[in-house]
């Protein structure tokens, strides 16, 4: 039986088109543009050559890794304030940026990244639902290609990257499980979850709330499994992308 469709006319188990293009940020260590959707976020890794000051007083060996996010002002259909204007950064950017850092360190080996610290910048051109989903899947193809470009110069002796990390939203919107959800399903969902795994199949971190509502422990399941559904098909994307990288046109899926 054909599942009904959805506004932009995708099947509810489908993702956003996804496009991601290398070098787009050219004075980054590693950066890419990745699209879900009319969801489209830079994602630039940088590599410093020290550590924070908190690591050495403690005598930490290895490297470091750390997150920014920031909407750009025109990124939503309402100017946003820049935090710097309000004197602050306000919560959810503290709260995504920390889950991109998170997400990253998850799946590092930092005593292999030397004495060396990588910045990781997710700056939002356009909005449209899952923008900390997208940084997440974005974030560590730059922080790949970065890598590779410290391998290449040989300031690094072996990859630090033991997997691959991805990230999707998933919820419940008019009483069916959707995965990806844009802005328009996002704002009215029920349910909202956003679900980060690894290329190999374990869990990062599972964020999901009612939205004046209640769930059930079998749509907490079947959410689960469809957000497994989404990462798996992101991490094969992943490594198209990475297999065929170095040319200069965006991937497509």
């Amino acid at each position: 039986m054909n599942q009904p469709s959805r506004a932009d006319g995708r099947r509810v188990d489908q993702l956003r088109p996804i496009t991601f293009q290398a070098d787009i940020a050219p004075h980054a260590t590693g950066s890419v543009l990745v699209s879900f959707g009319n969801t489209r976020v830079i994602c630039a890794a940088t590599i410093e050559p020290n550590v924070p000051t908190w690591m050495k007083q403690q005598k930490v060996p290895g490297g470091w890794l750390t997150a920014e996010y920031s909407m750009l002002p025109y990124s939503t259909h309402e100017r946003k304030a820049r935090d710097i204007s309000k004197g602050r950064i306000d919560g959810r950017t503290v709260e995504i940026q920390r889950l991109i850092g998170r997400s990253l360190r998850a799946i590092i080996d930092l005593q292999k990244l030397g004495q060396n610290t990588l910045w990781v910048d997710c700056d939002v051109l356009q909005a449209d639902g899952g923008t900390r989903t997208a940084s997440i899947t974005g974030a560590y193809l730059a922080a790949r290609l970065a890598v590779q470009t410290l391998l290449d110069a040989r300031k690094i002796a072996e990859n630090p990257l033991t997997d691959s990390v991805a990230a999707v939203s998933v919820g419940v919107c008019g009483g069916r499980d959707l995965l990806d959800l844009a802005y328009v399903e996002d704002r009215d969902a029920e349910v909202d979850f956003n679900v980060v795994m690894t290329g190999r199949g374990q869990f990062v971190e599972v964020q999901g709330s009612g939205e004046e509502a209640t769930f059930s422990h079998e749509q907490l399941q079947s959410l689960i499994a469809l957000g497994q559904k989404g990462i798996k098909e992101l991490a094969s994307a992943q490594t198209v992308f990475l297999t065929q990288q170095l040319l200069s046109k965006p991937f497509k899926l």
